[in-house]
């Protein structure tokens, strides 16, 4: 008896195991794809012959897509499938870049756009149902914290990987090599078997699952935050660049690696924040404390001509940061989830990052199109100032919500 309880647990954990690598595996192309298009501002703009606040509408586009699209996803996600949704979703942001590569004009672009949105609203709801479901609930910060890390992994190597395409094959072929790595992380997903969720996967298996609005004021303060973080951290990822190319004499070698060291840190920031995740309730403290630093630095960026060493230095510090805080933030958001709803409640509050989506490129292109680079940092540490101080209202909230919990409707 004691072998097959063994061997029952080992089977379990390989499994969990699976569905992790999996879905790390999504969520590393959902990012990769997100940063394709900023990679190739340079590019775009020559073949194109647009401004900077053209190619910052087209970010624009793809955000609004998605933030009309997520929450309703986070309803499909619970009702007829996690699985379903997602592999859809690679593989229509693979088909996405695809057709870019072969047809480049400005309107193939905005298509393009609108394509990638939709593609983009499905990772949130689908990748944390699933992870909801199968992963152990003691180790959910960690597993959270993984699946964060492939995200921030994917940003981190798009810089590089963009590059090398656009050096050996151009920026034409880099769009079509990017789409069929989606492509190709759906057939894999589809053949490794990843596991469904959902509240239709929980009926199937004898759950009762209570009917319950999820559009609660802890859900509310959440989305905003998430708003503030994403305002936070756009600017820094799409043109930070440019930005110091344009605005402190770096070239673009030296604002390239700065760039990938924030990218990077920001990865290996997730894996310590899991399990720091995992030992404490105080997840808004961790937030504030991490984004009143990271304001600092980016106010030093802002004001200050750092030599080459201390630039990469304070980006990889600042990247680092915020990278802490992104697996108490998914843990916030779980918490605040009712039974059965992790895919609209996620959809939701992923709704913010659309939000500043929407915004931040037409803000951060007016900014550049202006020639105020150093404005692109400077703005960037306004908005970590206003997580800052958002950040202890979203752990109240939460806190309040759990010592007084809202019954179960039968």
């Amino acid at each position: 008896m004691a072998d097959i309880l063994a061997a029952s647990q080992q089977m379990k954990a390989d499994s969990s195991l699976r569905t992790l690598g999996l879905i790390s595996a999504a969520h590393w192309v959902s990012h990769f794809h997100l940063l394709v298009l900023p990679m190739l501002f340079p590019f775009l703009k020559q073949q194109l012959g647009v401004g900077y606040v053209e190619l910052g509408f087209a970010l624009t586009v793809l955000a609004v897509t998605s933030g009309l699209t997520q929450a309703p996803l986070g309803y499909i996600v619970d009702h007829i499938g996690a699985r379903k949704i997602l592999l859809t979703g690679l593989a229509l942001g693979g088909c996405a870049l695809i057709l870019l590569g072969l047809h480049l004009s400005y309107a193939s672009l905005i298509a393009g756009a609108v394509l990638l949105g939709l593609a983009n609203s499905v990772y949130h709801p689908a990748n944390y149902a699933i992870l909801s479901e199968h992963m152990n609930e003691a180790r959910m910060g960690r597993a959270f914290s993984i699946h964060t890390f492939a995200g921030f992994l994917g940003s981190a190597m798009a810089p590089a990987i963009v590059a090398a395409l656009v050096s050996t094959i151009g920026g034409l072929g880099a769009l079509i090599v990017a789409g069929m790595v989606g492509v190709a992380t759906s057939l894999l997903l589809l053949l490794a078997g990843v596991p469904d969720a959902g509240a239709h996967h929980k009926r199937a298996h004898g759950a009762r699952l209570p009917q319950k609005n999820i559009i609660t004021p802890a859900l509310i303060v959440l989305t905003i935050f998430f708003m503030l973080l994403g305002l936070s951290s756009a600017g820094i990822s799409n043109f930070g660049v440019v930005a110091l190319m344009g605005g402190y004499g770096t070239s673009f070698s030296s604002a390239n690696l700065a760039l990938t060291a924030y990218l990077g840190a920001s990865a290996a920031g997730v894996l310590a924040g899991g399990f720091l995740a995992d030992h404490t309730e105080k997840h808004g403290q961790v937030a504030a404390g991490c984004f009143a630093v990271n304001a600092a630095i980016m106010l030093v960026i802002a004001t200050v001509g750092l030599p080459s060493l201390m630039l990469t230095a304070a980006m990889t510090t600042a990247g680092f940061l915020g990278g802490v805080i992104a697996p108490s933030r998914d843990m916030l958001v779980r918490n605040a989830a009712p039974a059965g709803a992790a895919g609209r409640a996620f959809g939701l509050v992923s709704t913010g990052f659309n939000f500043s989506g929407i915004l931040s490129p037409l803000l951060f292109g007016w900014i550049m199109d202006q020639n105020f680079p150093h404005w692109v940092f400077g703005t960037s540490a306004a908005f970590m100032v206003l997580t800052v101080a958002l950040a202890p209202f979203t752990e109240r909230r939460q806190q309040s919500r759990a010592a007084d919990p809202e019954p179960a409707q039968p």
